[in-house]
């Protein structure tokens, strides 16, 4: 990402009883929530801006009650956006995950939902120019080093955030956004497959390993005492279940080269079982200390992507569209979500390559104006900052 200015705002000053005005867009991106912000808004060096985005979201609160984050993962979230120098590239988007009741930035994941207001932010800011009937802008993902295109309807060159799409997870419909992530395979380590193998025995347990957008170990439900069907609420409340799955998170990250992940985000862990509905699979996917109350999008493209690699654990539970072989219906708490992707598989591959993948989400600003920092600020204690970069 191209070095912020600074021109807008004096990071660097000492403390002071005054609180400092940074300019943001609070979106409503998929099933996330969180402001937008211009990379020339905040400072340049990564430990003050981290800071800052602590201090703007209200964190370390569970309530995030003097900032503006919602006390939830989903509604910690920011997306901070800059206009590229990357041939090909229009904008450079990196993502960051505020902790709530802790000191922690985290920008080694990707938000596929915050990704969908990019776009559209992107546009509104004037970094990408509007065409007609839809605006297409490339996105270098910051975090992954991967390219996304994201298609946005503008017609007669105008933003239009009005549209019959629905998602499940969010009330009401809205214009689809389609995305299309390119080259998605081993976003973090490298690999799609970072152990080397489809399937590995983790604590008893067989698991897969699938680097597709976003690291996962995926397990079938049952090997671990559950339908998979469950509720939300009902996962979040097992605590013994919750301390194996992290046990098990953490082996298999040992496993795909993460190091130890204790406190970090990645890799995801999700229980995969059969569709009940109409879907081709089900889904439950933590965040990863709690189960998530929708899916992520980065989720569900390796989840699809899973599923067209002979063998892994969720090829032997999910059930194709004979109609439809690229599309996977993923079934989770809230409904469904739907992507779609592309494979190809040469006579002498063991493992296909997942050329791309898209998937339809829907976006709209909610609040722009200025979030202010706290005269207090530079009193932060910066020691206990945990901040993980990508």
């Amino acid at each position: 990402m191209a070095s912020p200015r600074q021109d807008n705002v004096n990071f660097s000053a000492a403390a002071t009883t005054m609180q400092t005005k940074i300019p943001c867009t609070v979106m409503r991106a998929g099933t996330s929530k969180g402001p937008f912000f211009l990379a020339s808004d905040l400072p340049s060096d990564v430990r003050l801006r981290n800071c800052v985005l602590l201090a703007v979201m209200g964190s370390p609160d569970k309530r995030q009650i003097d900032g503006i984050g919602g006390g939830d993962s989903l509604t910690s979230k920011v997306a901070i956006v800059s206009k590229s120098n990357r041939p090909g590239i229009d904008v450079e988007y990196l993502f960051a995950q505020v902790g709530t009741d802790n000191a922690v930035v985290d920008t080694s994941p990707n938000c596929g939902n915050m990704l969908a207001g990019v776009g559209p932010y992107a546009i509104d800011k004037q970094l990408v120019k509007a065409t007609s009937p839809t605006t297409t802008v490339t996105i270098y993902n910051v975090n992954t080093g991967k390219v996304v295109e994201a298609t946005v309807p503008t017609p007669n060159g105008e933003l239009t955030y009005d549209g019959d799409v629905h998602i499940d997870g969010v009330p009401g419909s809205g214009a689809g956004i389609v995305l299309i992530f390119l080259d998605a395979a081993g976003a973090k380590t490298g690999k799609l497959l970072p152990t080397g193998n489809v399937v590995d025995i983790v604590d008893d347990v067989m698991v897969s390993c699938i680097d597709y957008s976003t690291p996962i170990v995926m397990l079938a439900a049952q090997s671990v005492g559950k339908s998979g069907y469950e509720s939300k609420q009902e996962l979040d409340g097992d605590a013994d279940f919750l301390t194996r799955l992290e046990r098990i998170r953490r082996m298999a990250a040992l496993k795909m080269g993460l190091g130890d992940v204790s406190g970090k985000v990645l890799p995801k862990i999700v229980l995969l079982a059969p569709p009940v509905a109409e879907g081709n699979i089900t889904s439950r996917y933590f965040v990863p200390w709690n189960c998530h109350a929708a899916h992520a999008v980065t989720g569900t493209l390796c989840v699809a992507a899973a599923c067209h690699i002979p063998g892994s654990v969720a090829s032997q539970l999910f059930q194709p569209n004979e109609r439809d072989a690229g599309k996977v219906i993923v079934e989770h708490p809230s409904g469904k979500i739907e992507a779609v992707v592309k494979v190809t598989q040469e006579i002498d591959q063991a493992v296909p390559t997942i050329a791309r993948a898209g998937i339809v989400r829907t976006a709209r600003p909610l609040v722009e104006g200025i979030a202010y920092l706290p005269g207090s600020f530079e009193g932060l204690d910066q020691d206990s900052l945990v901040a993980e970069t990508a």
